[in-house]
């Protein structure tokens, strides 16, 4: 079988290094946890070296391939920790490890926000919740969100349309917005700073390959 259009010519490291921030990000939305994100994106982009041959390239990009990618291997580990707290409750708890003050406390306002639209954005119906994570939250336009998907473009429109109607009347005023895209498409990485540049590398090491 050919590869997809453009796929075979991809480059892995500029492929990660442009999209890596984008993806972490997208993960952090699906997630709520920097860590747990931080496993998503290196799961991401492993599976997509692993399978470079079949990677969709959409109007050039591997972006949209990488995003629903990552929805994936989202679901897949937070069934994974859904068994290890399992474990967990039923085994005596351990001295809580310490961090530094400061990052601790960013990364803790940021889940606690992202946990309050996340309760909201589960009550959706699955197929609406990838629309939303896909065009609203990490900015793709509906014919790339739709060719990522395998859907008509105006599956896709109905879909985000349900869904905005939907979170306006379940997202609590003052939430981060679950209804329209951020400001500049990003979230910054632990430790960093905001860059101008949403397409930016974060500090995700490469997976091992």
């Amino acid at each position: 079988m050919e590869p997809p259009a453009g796929a075979a010519e991809l480059d892995f490291d500029e492929m990660f290094d442009r999209h890596s921030r984008a993806v972490y990000n997208h993960a952090f939305r699906l997630t709520g946890s920097w860590t747990v994100a931080e496993d998503v994106t290196q799961a991401t982009f492993l599976t997509a070296w692993r399978r470079r041959d079949a990677i969709r390239v959409v109007d050039g990009s591997p972006l949209p391939w990488l995003l629903v990618t990552a929805t994936h291997q989202a679901r897949t580990e937070q069934r994974t920790l859904a068994r290890w707290r399992t474990r967990l409750l039923r085994s005596p708890a351990g001295e809580p490890e310490t961090d530094p003050a400061d990052e601790v406390a960013g990364r803790v306002d940021d889940e606690r926000r992202m946990r309050t639209v996340l309760a909201a954005i589960h009550r959706l119906p699955r197929a609406e919740r990838e629309a939303v994570a896909l065009c609203l939250w990490s900015g793709l336009g509906y014919p790339e969100a739709a060719a990522a998907l395998g859907l008509a473009e105006s599956t896709v429109r109905s879909r985000v349309s349900r869904a905005r109607s939907r979170l306006a009347r379940l997202v609590p005023t003052g939430a981060d917005s679950a209804t329209g895209p951020p400001a500049d498409g990003s979230h910054p990485p632990p430790g960093s700073s905001t860059p101008t540049d949403p397409d930016a590398p974060v500090r995700v090491s490469r997976p091992a390959l």
